[in-house]
């Protein structure tokens, strides 16, 4: 989900509910603590140089059981943070408060914002060998498998 797309579901709402991967609902008296610019430049182990840029919100749920974010607020929270996000219509992450700070996607269903699971990927799988997941059976993966002095990740 990107900003405009969020922009656009938060007006249409009456309230504002997140849910986990697990289907679980956040409390209802979450806060959104932050909304920040993430930029990560890298390089992959491919050697490839590479630039992510994501607009971050930061859910946090504090003992004031009676705090509920109205819809307009968050909007109105969003719009302040136009000068650090800039005109660029960015992708979101959402870190919230697990065991330690998870990171998901987002997504909207109509009625709540579901934070979507994240996972971590090789960027440079033809460097390292890596065959593709669908034509292959669990044996040769393992085969395929990045070796200490294959040159790989």
């Amino acid at each position: 989900m990107n900003i405009s797309e969020m922009k656009q579901a938060l007006t249409g709402l009456s309230a504002v509910s997140f849910r986990l991967p697990t289907g679980e609902q956040l409390p209802p008296h979450f806060h959104v603590t932050e909304v920040g610019l993430v930029s990560k430049h890298f390089v992959d182990c491919g050697g490839v140089e590479r630039r992510e840029t994501v607009a971050n919100f930061q859910l946090w749920e504090a003992g004031d059981y009676d705090h509920r974010l109205a819809p307009q607020k968050f909007l109105h929270i969003l719009n302040l943070s136009d000068k650090i996000l800039g005109s660029e219509d960015l992708a979101i992450e959402v870190e919230y408060q697990q065991a330690t700070i998870g990171k998901f996607g987002l997504t909207f269903d109509g009625t709540d914002f579901l934070l979507t699971a994240k996972q971590t990927a090789c960027l440079a799988q033809d460097a390292c060998g890596i065959p593709d997941a669908q034509q292959i059976a669990l044996p040769q993966l393992q085969m395929a498998a990045c070796t200490p002095s294959g040159g790989c990740c």
